[in-house]
């Protein structure tokens, strides 16, 4: 009876939460349509300039005019690579770093002053000093976003693993087991979490880098289009790819939210 009440109960509970996602999903395609839809009608009864704002039927003709001639899936796939390569460098390379300031306790203490003043550091000051370094390509342009990166991917992830449960740690020990095992067998896993977190906020990171190393030194990518729309006062077209670098955004952000859900079964999101 206990069982059939509690199944019951659960097919309630997941019932609910299947149609608080809808709802939640609702809104959020409402609040999406509503912005285009105020936007186009401020600008029609000339609350908005046009000129300077866009607007959504123009910001439309001119994505279509540019995947018509072959421009846009150009200049998305050139921003696409700089971002993911700076992206995966800079996880891998923030992970491994924060594992080993995790398993060093030394240097840690020597290095962590150093990585905190690097992360407050405005990496568009070291711009010229990376174009000297990488060249006026999309080295430099990969190396920007790495930059921006990797500092808070080692952050995120070092203070993640000393959050680890002390009283764990001493149990294991107590049982004879390495530091490798307690690596591995309660510290990693113990931190899908953060690793989650800290891949959302490397994405939105890596997009800023690339975004901003185009502005620097690129001859192609959405970055390079949002320049050279506002040198020679195409507002439009610098409206176009931001709009399309936010829906790309968007989708990378959606694949980790799915990645999320992989790593931690148990959790249930809206």
């Amino acid at each position: 009876m206990k069982n059939n009440n509690y199944s019951i109960e659960h097919a309630l509970f997941i019932k609910k939460q299947k149609r608080e996602t809808l709802i939640v999903n609702a809104f959020r395609l409402g609040v999406f349509f509503a912005i285009f839809f105020l936007w186009e009608l401020l600008v029609n009864i000339g609350v908005l300039d046009g000129f300077i704002t866009s607007y959504p039927s123009k910001i439309a003709i001119t994505v279509y005019e540019l995947f018509k001639s072959g421009e846009l899936l150009t200049h998305i796939g050139i921003t696409l690579y700089e971002t993911l390569l700076g992206f995966f460098i800079s996880v891998s390379l923030g992970y491994i770093t924060a594992l080993i300031l995790w398993w060093s306790e030394r240097l840690r203490r020597v290095f962590e002053p150093y990585i905190v003043v690097l992360n407050s550091l405005p990496k568009i000051a070291l711009g010229p000093v990376i174009i000297v370094w990488f060249g006026s390509g999309e080295k430099a342009i990969i190396a920007m976003a790495v930059l921006i990166s990797v500092i808070v991917c080692v952050l995120s992830m070092l203070g993640a693993f000393l959050e680890t449960d002390k009283d764990k740690i001493l149990l294991l020990k107590s049982m004879g087991a390495s530091k490798f095992t307690i690596m591995t067998k309660l510290v990693i896993p113990g931190s899908k979490e953060a690793f989650v977190n800290m891949l959302k906020i490397a994405l939105g990171m890596a997009w800023i880098g690339s975004i901003m190393g185009e502005y620097l030194v690129s001859k192609a990518g959405l970055g390079y289009l949002i320049v050279y729309g506002s040198q020679v006062f195409k507002l439009d077209l610098v409206m176009a790819s931001t709009v399309v670098l936010l829906l790309l955004s968007g989708a990378m952000y959606y694949l980790v939210t799915l990645l999320e859900k992989l790593l931690i079964k148990n959790k249930k999101y809206g």
